[in-house]
């Protein structure tokens, strides 16, 4: 085992971003069961990562930084191996199912829609607007991703156009 503060700063971490970093999993990962393995992945690397980490930095922006770079080193090596299912939207709709009526299932179609879009980002623009979804500002995004905050501030705009165009877009041709 690793030493007592490690262990300690993991916990801390995992108590306090878990349920952010099964969002983030899930913006990365369609597929439930990659999407566990993913989250394994991420915390396993935050666990190892607290034996390094030196506080230059705030614990979030650590948990923030490891967690996407693990998520997107996951893909690339899924991509690599050809391990790449997409799954339809029709196939989302299937597997949501009617549980709580027509109005939840359009809010959860919405979300898997957007979840789809985000997906599709490239890796850099998929951390810029996830973290921005979880509320960080543009200074602390450019900590985690090491771009300016003024070119954050810039990179979420565009994000946001695009991801508003393309969904105005899918709903028209629905």
């Amino acid at each position: 085992m690793g030493d007592p503060s490690q262990d300690e700063r993991y916990h801390q971490a995992a108590a306090e971003y878990g349920a952010a970093l099964e969002r983030l999993a899930r913006a990365y990962e369609f597929d439930a069961d990659r999407r566990r393995d993913l989250l394994q992945e991420i915390h396993l690397a935050l666990w190892r990562s607290f034996a390094l980490f030196d506080g230059r930095c705030s614990p979030r922006t650590w948990v923030y930084r490891v967690a996407h770079n693990t998520a997107v080193s996951y893909g690339i090596g899924r991509r690599r191996s050809g391990d790449r299912n997409l799954v339809s939207l029709e196939e989302v709709e299937l597997t949501l199912g009617d549980r709580d009526g027509d109005r939840a299932a359009g809010r959860r179609q919405v979300l898997a829609r957007l979840t789809e879009m985000i997906q599709s980002l490239k890796p850099l623009d998929r951390q810029v607007i996830l973290s921005y979804l979880e509320g960080m500002d543009a200074a602390a995004i450019g900590e985690i991703t090491g771009l300016a905050a003024g070119n954050v501030a810039t990179k979420i705009h565009r994000i946001k156009t695009v991801l508003a165009r393309r969904f105005s877009q899918g709903v028209q041709h629905a």
